[in-house]
């Protein structure tokens, strides 16, 4: 699967794209080079890591994962008394449907997020980082591990990077192929040889993590930012995007938009502009009937949110969440059974089992909305998949059951005489549909 054909650069000042040389399909190590690279690594060596560590927080980055958590903050977690090796974890197990913005560093431009490795790792003093990557990801992997290799060949890796007295190893870990494995303590028991199943916290990793040790956990785009705040600093940094939500933000656009792709712009851009400026508008002119913001989990908005700038905090007040900064556009025409039943199909897949809420409750859910697309669906289902999706929140020890129930509490209270109207026919109401149905039940008070 390819990058969608559009990548971007919007924003003020130097950001994380359009940095391929003419005729180059990946940014090399000379080109990177050639770009100023490594110039943020040199200027931290000299600054001492408490300072980057306080730069970092002056930036207001806020991590790019989907949580939004600034990164600055999370690195103070750190015991300070603790005799333990500190490590570096990267999580680049990018599953969530709709988001391909980490691929774009991990397939074209790897320089950024190892740089930002390097000076994230010497700011909180660990000596090892480790870059779990999605397992599907089988040629971007080789790739990292051919750059990681050319890092410790140039001096910018291993016992004295560059000269200096900080030393630092990189280990590329393909990931376990499960997207439960994007939490990051499911991550980290899959990095130690274990099931990819979420721990209970607290202790939090930061305190617990990786082998028993304090353990950062930061985002593939969160690196890249660290490398662009120790190059140009904090105040440059803070000035590309908003005052509590510094930097430029790379957004994923897909679905029903013209021009399909990354686009790097100032955080809070609005969504009108992301959609029509930058996507060139919806296929065929048609009107918008519902945009999920920020990956397949994020509750579903609708064409009166277009004016809603694009930071955490404006797209929260909106009723749902940034995320990863994926928009997925969809049009009038689409089936939002048929979208929701996709969604559905894919977190019931996912679930670890270990929380009898998720386990049970998302593939309870995919039944009840299947059924109803099929024309099997019964009077009641809608407030029984509010009940179900409202039993998993906040019930479970990681987020997928959220993630799973979001969805659909946002489908069925938007589009709920849609669904009652798949109810009442019999069928999907839609060209393509599935039909009629042949009178069959499904499981109702039961999972």
């Amino acid at each position: 699967m390819s990058l969608p054909p559009t990548v971007a650069n919007a924003a003020p000042g130097r950001g994380h794209l359009l940095r391929l040389a003419p005729g180059e399909s990946v940014v090399t190590l000379d080109r990177h080079l050639a770009l100023g690279g490594f110039s943020a690594v040199r200027k931290a060596l000299v600054m001492g890591p408490q300072a980057v560590a306080d730069e970092v927080r002056r930036a207001n980055l806020r991590g790019r994962g989907g949580a939004g958590f600034p990164a600055g903050v999370k690195w103070g977690f750190l015991p300070k008394d603790s005799p333990k090796p500190r490590y570096l974890v990267i999580n680049a197990d990018e599953g969530e449907p709709g988001t391909f913005k980490d691929r774009y560093f991990l397939e074209r431009d790897p320089f950024p997020m190892l740089e930002g490795m390097i000076v994230s790792a010497y700011a909180i003093g660990a000596k090892t980082a480790y870059l779990y990557v999605r397992g599907e990801f089988v040629k971007p992997i080789a790739m990292l591990e051919r750059a990681v290799e050319q890092l410790h060949r140039g001096g910018y890796l291993g016992k004295s990077v560059l000269g200096s007295s900080f030393g630092l190893d990189i280990h590329v870990h393909p990931g376990a192929g499960a997207y439960v494995c994007g939490e990051e303590s499911a991550l980290l028991e899959s990095l130690e040889g274990k099931p990819g199943r979420p721990r209970n916290k607290p202790p939090f990793p930061a305190v617990v993590g990786l082998f028993g040790c304090p353990t950062i956990i930061n985002n593939v785009e969160t690196m890249a930012c660290v490398r662009l705040i120790a190059d140009v600093g904090a105040e440059r940094f803070v000035a590309m995007g908003l005052p509590k939500d510094g930097g430029p933000k790379i957004y994923g656009l897909s679905g029903h938009v013209k021009r399909p792709g990354l686009y790097e712009a100032p955080m809070g851009t609005p969504l009108r502009k992301l959609v029509y400026d930058f996507g060139g508008g919806t296929i065929d002119d048609r009107p918008i009937k519902g945009i999920i913001p920020g990956g397949s989990s994020t509750p579903v908005l609708g064409s009166e949110h277009l004016d809603v700038a694009m930071d955490f905090d404006s797209v929260k007040a909106a009723g749902s969440m940034l995320g990863t900064g994926a928009v997925t556009v969809f049009t009038e025409g689409t089936c939002a059974v048929r979208l929701l039943t996709r969604l559905a199909a894919f977190y019931a897949h996912e679930s670890c089992g270990q929380c009898t809420p998720c386990r049970d409750g998302t593939g309870w859910m995919e039944r009840v909305v299947s059924a109803i697309e099929e024309g099997r669906g019964r009077p009641g289902d809608c407030d029984l998949l509010l009940s179900i999706a409202n039993q998993i929140m906040g019930n479970t020890i990681c987020a997928l059951g959220d993630a799973a129930a979001m969805p659909v509490i946002a489908f069925v209270e938007r589009y709920r005489a849609e669904f009652e109207e798949h109810v009442a026919r019999g069928g999907c109401p839609f060209e393509g549909g599935h039909g009629h149905g042949h009178g069959h039940g499904h499981e109702g008070g039961n999972p």
